[in-house]
């Protein structure tokens, strides 16, 4: 089996954190906390790609081909990674929303939908982490 390299995703992960820490240090009137919600927003996006990416190549041993992992959507990639108990249904409902979320702001990105992203990130931060442990723990 070839390692699943989560070093991009675990930096990004950090990105994240570090601008949603120095988010909380401006007031919304402050340029500076625009520029770190359009940071902590694209950050948010690109973990979602990216844990989609590598959660499919954790559940490879878990299918008859690779074939079959291939065609599995993002969302169904989570669903099967709480079947093989890779991630709780609390944590799979959760990648869920987020991705809902995503899909929302893709299409119709504003002030609201920037805002309504930013209330998912600390709890986003927790569950990117633990999935980065997971896809980790996969190659032991």
């Amino acid at each position: 089996m070839n390692r699943i390299d989560t070093t991009y995703l675990s930096r990004c992960n950090l990105a994240l954190e570090r601008a949603y820490i120095q988010l909380g240090k401006y007031q919304i009137s402050d340029l500076e906390y625009e520029i770190y919600r359009s940071a902590v927003i694209k950050e948010f996006e690109i973990i979602l790609e990216q844990s989609g990416k590598l959660l499919k190549k954790a559940l490879r041993p878990y299918f008859h081909s690779n074939k079959a992992v291939d065609k599995l959507v993002f969302k169904d990639i989570f669903r099967q990674a709480g079947l093989h108990g890779l991630l709780s249904i609390d944590e799979v409902e959760r990648w869920l929303k987020y991705r809902d979320n995503r899909n929302s702001t893709a299409h119709d990105y504003g002030e609201f939908l920037a805002n309504e992203t930013l209330v998912l990130i600390k709890q986003f931060i927790v569950d990117s982490r633990q999935l980065i442990e997971v896809i980790d723990a996969t190659q032991r």
